[in-house]
C-alpha cells in the first residue's frame, strides 16, 4: 500500500491536473460509469462538529474517505478540517493507497467551484469576492485564478485578522498575480464590488443580502453541507436566474439554502438548471447572457475524492512519491 502525506501531495498534484480530474469524473459520471452511495453523517452538537463518511466507485477503483471538521480546532493547534482516503483496486479487492485527503479535499472543491464558474460566470468576470477566509478558501481563489483573469479580490470574514492574514496568504501563494487583494468590514460591501462571489463557511445564517447582487454576478455556495446550514437567503436563490447543483438528490437531502428556500413555498427543486456534469458534457447550457445571477451550490460529493485519489495515485506511481508499506 502506497501511503501519502499532506505535503507530498501538495508538492506533486495541482489545480490544474485536479480540474482535468474532475471534469472527467463528471464525464463519466454522466455516462453512468459511476456510483456514489448516499454518505453517512455522524454529528457532535456539543463540539459544532462531524464526521463524513464517503464512498464511491467506477471500473476498476473504489474509495472511502473518512473527513473530520471540528471548527474549534485552531485555538488547540489543530486543523479545522482532517480526512484521509482509501483507495481500493476493484478487480483484485487490494487497498492501493492511503492518502491525506486534507488537502485533496480543499483542492477538489476548489477545481469544482472552478469548473462551475468556467460555465456560469462571465467571461470578463474579474472581481472576485471571497465570503469567509477559513479552510476552503485558498483553494477555491486558486480555482479561479485558473479560469478567470481575476484582478481584485475582496474579502471578508467575521474576524477581520484572519482576512488580513489571508490576505498574505494570496500574495505568499501567487507571486506571479499581479492583481490587488481589498478587506472589507460587512459581507455586503464585498458583495457588491464582485461578478463572482464565493461563500466558504459553516453558516447556519445567511453571510450577505441578495441586495448586495449586481446583474450578472455569479454566485458559488461551498461552505454548507447540512439542511440547517445556510450560506443564503432565501431571495438569493429566488432570484437567481440559473441555478446548477452537483447532483439533485444530494441537493435535496443537504442543500440547507435550497432546502429552506422550498419550504418557504417560494421556490422548489424543480427550478433547479442543471448538474455540474450535465454542464460539462453539454446536455445543459450554462450561463446564457450578461445579465444572469447564477448560482452553483455545492454540498460535495463522494466521486470527486476518487477522481483526484485516481489522479494523485497515478502521478505519484510514475514518479515514485511516497512509501510503500505492508499490512
Amino acid at each position: 500500500m502506497l501511503i501519502l502525506s499532506e505535503q507530498e501531495i501538495q508538492r506533486l498534484y495541482t489545480m490544474e491536473e485536479a480540474i482535468s480530474d474532475v471534469k472527467e469524473i463528471l464525464r463519466q459520471k454522466q455516462a453512468g460509469n459511476v456510483n456514489t452511495p448516499e454518505r453517512t453523517v455522524l454529528s457532535f452538537p456539543h463540539y459544532d462538529a462531524s464526521i463524513l463518511y464517503m464512498p464511491s466507485v467506477k471500473t476498476g477503483a473504489a474509495a472511502v474517505k473518512v473527513v473530520s471538521i471540528f471548527p474549534h480546532n485552531p485555538p488547540l493547534g489543530k486543523p479545522t478540517t482532517q480526512g484521509v482516503i482509501i483507495l481500493t483496486d476493484t478487480k483484485t479487492g487490494e487497498h492501493r493507497m492511503l492518502c491525506n485527503a486534507t488537502y485533496l479535499t480543499r483542492l477538489r472543491t476548489g477545481a469544482l467551484s472552478a469548473i462551475a464558474a468556467d460555465y456560469l460566470a462571465k467571461r470578463e468576470a474579474s472581481r472576485l469576492a471571497v465570503i469567509g477566509t477559513g479552510a476552503m478558501a485558498r483553494e477555491q481563489v486558486a480555482g479561479m485564478l485558473e479560469v478567470r483573469e481575476i484582478e481584485h479580490i475582496f474579502l471578508y470574514n467575521r474576524t477581520r485578522s484572519k482576512a488580513e492574514r489571508f490576505a498574505l496568504d494570496i500574495q505568499r501563494m501567487n507571486p506571479f498575480w499581479k492583481g490587488k487583494v481589498h478587506i472589507f468590514d460587512k459581507a455586503d460591501e464585498a458583495v457588491r464590488q464582485a461578478d463572482i462571489v464565493v461563500c466558504s463557511t459553516r453558516s447556519e445564517q445567511p453571510v450577505f443580502s441578495s441586495r448586495a447582487l449586481q446583474p450578472g454576478t455569479h454566485v458559488s455556495a461551498i461552505g454548507s453541507y447540512m439542511p440547517h446550514m445556510c450560506e443564503l437567503d432565501v431571495e438569493t436563490v429566488v432570484m437567481a436566474d440559473r441555478i446548477v447543483v452537483d447532483t439533485v438528490e444530494g441537493a435535496k437531502h443537504e442543500a440547507g439554502e435550497l432546502i429552506q428556500a422550498a419550504e418557504s413555498g417560494r421556490w422548489s427543486f424543480s427550478q433547479i438548471d442543471a448538474e455540474i456534469g450535465e454542464l460539462v458534457t453539454g446536455e445543459k447550457a450554462g450561463r446564457q447572457h450578461d445579465q444572469e445571477i447564477t448560482l452553483f451550490k455545492s454540498v460535495g460529493a463522494a466521486f470527486y475524492d476518487l477522481a483526484v485519489a485516481i489522479g494523485v495515485y497515478q502521478k505519484a506511481k510514475e514518479l515514485g512519491v511516497g512509501q510503500e508499506i505492508e499490512l
